[in-house]
């Protein structure tokens, strides 16, 4: 991969008005550099990449948008961004608008998905968990669209602190050792699922959404409340405040390595 440029250089983004949304509020230096490691690292980016950006209209996917533009700004290899963001058909509908209107601040190209996902979510709800259910058919959705439209790349916001609850949830849940990977080709849409912000904690994502000037746009969901990955952030939280090497720790223990140290498979009785 050719070797991306590391200097850092603030974008300054049109807001209402004419105004400069981050004329003085430009990202420190340490989020261009955790961006950049993730993309080195991974590979995440290559020349020519058109790299379609899954914006569900919150911190995490507006700042994911934001934060790529401003790389895209100087970066050495070509790549272009476009959003998508999927209405999943609820009755309090999301207000695309505004997404469309912050995405036009930032000089990108939006589009939306127009689904019946919510009415997939109310059929099953009694007997499949209605987050898994939306996620599948959403990212669907995105994966869909992205290989219809010609895109090589579908970028999502998840961050650490999304990373190591995913990692626990999986075990607690699933009964299975599994971290969401970096990059992950998909073969039959033959489009590549990146995660650029795993180096980038929740915190890190609120400071510097904050400078943005952008607001977040609420996506509504009778079933927010209560989720596994909620009850599993508050234990993480909880575990923390006794111990702050908690996230750390289970950061490490996400990478492959010789620390993993696993029972071997069941034995298989032979019935012969």
């Amino acid at each position: 991969m050719a070797r991306l440029q590391h200097e850092v250089m603030p974008l300054f983004f049109v807001g209402r008005g004419g105004s400069d949304v981050n004329k003085k509020n430009h990202l420190p230096k340490p989020y261009h550099a955790r961006m950049w490691r993730a993309i080195y690292e991974f590979e995440l980016i290559e020349a020519d990449d058109r790299i379609l950006i899954g914006l569900s209209g919150g911190k995490d996917s507006l700042f994911l948008t934001y934060i790529l533009k401003v790389l895209q700004s100087y970066s050495a290899i070509p790549f272009t961004l476009e959003t998508a963001t999927v209405d999943l058909g609820f009755p309090d509908s999301l207000d695309t608008g505004r997404i469309e209107e912050q995405c036009a601040q930032m000089g990108i190209s939006s589009h939306i998905i127009r689904t019946h996902i919510a009415d997939v979510i109310e059929e099953r709800r009694d007997r499949e968990n209605p987050c898994s259910v939306c996620s599948y058919f959403r990212r669907a959705a995105l994966h869909r669209y992205a290989s219809e439209q010609g895109f090589d790349k579908v970028a999502f916001a998840h961050h650490q602190d999304d990373a190591l609850e995913t990692f626990l949830m999986n075990i607690f849940y699933s009964g299975r050792v599994y971290a969401l990977p970096w990059k992950t080709y998909l073969s039959r849409t033959g489009i590549t699922v990146i995660r650029p912000m795993m180096y980038l904690t929740e915190k890190d994502v609120i400071r510097g959404f904050k400078r943005t000037g952008l607001e977040v746009v609420e996506r509504p969901c009778p079933y927010s409340k209560g989720t596994m990955r909620a009850r599993v952030k508050q234990l993480i939280a909880e575990l923390a405040k006794e111990n702050q090497k908690v996230r750390p720790n289970l950061a490490a223990a996400m990478r492959d390595g010789d620390h993993v140290e696993l029972w071997p498979p069941t034995a298989r009785r032979n019935r012969s």
